[in-house]
């Protein structure tokens, strides 16, 4: 083996790799918690299908056009690595196998195409998911990864920083959730019925998970075991906390009382924003990172009951603004210590660097959201992309897959047995009147 390929940075990356790839099993307990009883299996299946249509979409060609050779005008990699073609385990990038980089890439991308199912959550058809992922990864994923990460990208040569995804994860699948929330549609009884979450533990579950598997998905893109990645594993701690304390701050002063969900949210969009500015803030610029992501997304969730749009899971309001906020925040907290020599406008590096974020922001979210538009309306047009009314009344769990998280009778396992079956029986009163809301 040669040389270069550093045994330790090779270490800590199949390990960040792991843990990244545990972030969507944790995204769906998150998501599948969040969302009524009757949608729990469904949402956690859109985020374990995105792993295989994921995974097959990037081994064919989106790890060459993400990562390859620019084409271009900055704008796509080429084929020359269709199928891995080209890469063997000797291949380096950098101080790791390219084998592995490839690998711990394709972990990004699972997860952005699965957080976007949180805006559509409780009426998309699961078939209409299953065309949706592959084509939004080629289509809208890849050119932005290209633009941000890849040899020669528009983005990456206007000297834009963003560590690890608050342009290509974060912002990308907020814009994507928004398009594919105004094609869809509200939900049934949106504005007008409490849609609680069904399972606060779950979510809590789900967030400490995700927490966990953070510190890989932003410690490991150092791809080195060294004292940047430790600035960086530090910085995704100290974030998450004051992101979920800025949040609890609100909910006290504007509802008189912390909840769990809220502090769920707060971990979370104070991780969202630390994403892109984990490798250029030190830790005091961490701290302020989350905060000021956990007080503003607190708000930003709400924006869509005045606007009128259903982003379910508010992928919109944390992801997509959480990541706005960390992008930017590095324009003005950027720290010569962590990026080697670029700082931001507050440590006396001038407005440069805020101009270049400021650019990179609404063109990744203006293109993410325009492309998603499109191909949802696409497919809404060939095969409808929302369930019936009747399907969602009732349930996507048992119309689009013949189950139920909670059913008793059957163990949460419906079988097509017609008008006989246990699930078409009269529920027992007592029964009925002990199970979940759904």
């Amino acid at each position: 083996m040669p040389e270069k390929i550093d045994a330790g940075a090779t270490a800590w990356l199949l390990a960040s790799t792991a843990l990244v790839l545990l972030m969507t099993p944790g995204l769906a307990l998150f998501y599948g918690g969040m969302v009524r009883a009757k949608s729990t299996l469904n949402m956690i299946m859109m985020s374990f299908v995105s792993i295989a249509l994921v995974t097959v979409v990037w081994l064919v060609a989106g790890y060459s056009l993400a990562f390859g050779d620019d084409i271009g005008g900055g704008l796509l990699g080429g084929l020359d690595h269709a199928g891995f073609s080209g890469i063997t385990p000797e291949t380096a990038h950098g101080k790791v196998p390219e084998l592995l980089f490839a690998t711990f890439q394709l972990t990004f991308a699972i997860i952005t195409a699965a957080l976007i199912s949180g805006a559509v959550a409780d009426r998309a058809k699961f078939s209409a998911w299953l065309v949706f992922v592959p084509v939004w990864t080629l289509l809208v994923y890849v050119p932005i990864a290209h633009w941000v990460w890849g040899p020669g990208g528009w983005i990456a040569e206007l000297g834009t920083l963003d560590y690890a995804g608050g342009l290509v994860v974060e912002i990308a699948s907020g814009a994507s959730a928004l398009a594919m929330a105004l094609v869809l549609g509200p939900r049934i009884g949106f504005k007008k019925e409490a849609m609680r979450p069904h399972n606060l533990p779950m979510v809590l579950l789900g967030v400490g998970l995700l927490w966990f598997g953070w510190f890989g998905f932003n410690a490991g893109s150092a791809l080195s075991a060294d004292g940047i990645a430790a600035g960086v594993f530090l910085n995704t701690l100290v974030a998450g906390c004051t992101g979920l304390l800025g949040w609890l701050f609100v909910e006290q002063r504007r509802d008189g009382h912390p909840t769990t969900f809220g502090a769920a949210s707060g971990v979370v969009a104070g991780l969202v924003a630390i994403t892109p500015s984990c490798g250029s803030v030190n830790v005091l610029g961490a701290l302020a990172v989350g905060l000021a992501a956990g007080v503003v997304c607190s708000y930003a969730v709400g924006w869509k009951f005045r606007l009128g749009y259903d982003d379910s899971l508010d992928v919109v309001g944390v992801h997509g603004v959480g990541g706005i906020i960390g992008t930017l925040l590095i324009g003005l907290l950027a720290s010569r210590m962590m990026t080697g020599g670029k700082e931001g406008l507050l440590l006396g590096g001038g407005a440069s660097q805020l101009g270049k974020q400021a650019i990179a922001v609404p063109a990744v979210a203006a293109f993410a959201f325009t492309a998603t538009y499109v191909i949802a309306k696409v497919i809404d047009k060939a095969m409808g992309f929302r369930v019936s009314e009747e399907d969602e009344t009732s349930g996507v769990d048992l119309a689009l897959h013949a189950e139920t998280a909670y059913e008793h009778g059957v163990l949460g396992h419906a079988t097509p047995l017609g008008p006989v079956s246990e699930l078409s029986r009269p529920r027992p009163a007592r029964l009925a009147a002990r199970e979940p809301n759904r």
